[in-house]
């Protein structure tokens, strides 16, 4: 099948899925609200074959460092597949399965399929990593941009995590592991209990992020949008907290958005 645009459609919301951009979600609308920034950039773009920045780019399987392209010098950041071609397995009014075969510059050969699953108050999507080769490290997670703002009040953001991971001056996590600070933030934090993030915008609309994952990583930094992404581990966890993909055991992860008006 092609890798053009596909809606899905539940209730009064609609998704679009976008295989030729990087498998991202293109647009949230509930009740013709658009929820996600807009822009080929933005929207909600898969993390993968890792999520954040890589240190220096590189990494190690075994004894074999791997270089990355620095394209967030002097990191290499969020992964390959957001820049590449996905193509549609299957699609229905409610539901599509996108795949991406990794290729240069990831070293190792493998397919990432990302399910994206809409019911009139959730998406749900869920992406794993295989390979039938080489055993390799890697990571999932997903980078929104929620609108800041949807006509009304600035988004309130609540969560109540664990921990957050110190940043260095290298924007990395150091390893020590800290209580959490105000915002603004470009951080990392630890849910042992999996994500659990709530944006309401007052008066309108309140959005969920749900994942039985542990990490997510906070990004309010810019005006017009939150990002909120649930991911396998943190930043430069490739080095730190190798999760292996080998041929009897892929890596898999799912994130799930709730809505509800108020």
């Amino acid at each position: 099948m092609s890798n053009k645009d596909i809606t899905l459609t539940a209730g009064d919301a609609e998704v679009t899925v976008q295989p030729g951009n990087g498998g991202r979600i293109g647009g949230l609308r509930v009740g013709g609200v658009e929820l996600l920034r807009q822009g080929d950039r933005f929207g909600c773009f898969p993390m993968v074959p890792w999520c954040g920045r890589i240190r220096n780019g590189r990494f190690l399987n075994g004894a074999t460092v791997h270089q990355m392209p620095l394209n967030s010098p002097p990191h290499a950041i969020h992964g390959t597949a957001r820049d590449g071609a996905w193509h549609t397995a299957r699609a229905t009014a409610d539901e599509a399965v996108v795949t991406y075969d990794l290729v240069d510059p990831w070293p190792y050969p493998g397919r990432v399929t990302q399910l994206v699953g809409l019911t009139e108050d959730t998406l749900t999507l869920t992406m794993s990593v295989e390979t039938y080769d080489s055993s390799f490290p890697a990571q999932i997670g997903w980078h929104p941009w929620f609108n800041r703002n949807l006509g009304g009040e600035d988004a309130q953001l609540a969560f109540g995590p664990a921990w957050q991971e110190e940043r260095g001056d290298d924007h990395l996590p150091t390893g020590n592991r800290i209580d959490p600070k105000p915002g603004p933030w470009d951080d990392c934090f630890g849910m042992p209990g999996g994500v659990d993030v709530t944006l309401t915008w007052p008066g309108q609309l309140e959005l969920k992020v749900a994942s039985r994952e542990e990490w997510v990583v906070v990004y309010d930094e810019q005006e017009a949008a939150v990002c909120v992404e649930p991911q396998t581990g943190p930043p430069n966890g490739l080095n730190t907290q190798p999760r292996l993909v080998t041929p009897l055991e892929p890596l898999e992860a799912t994130t799930t958005w709730s809505w509800r008006r108020i």
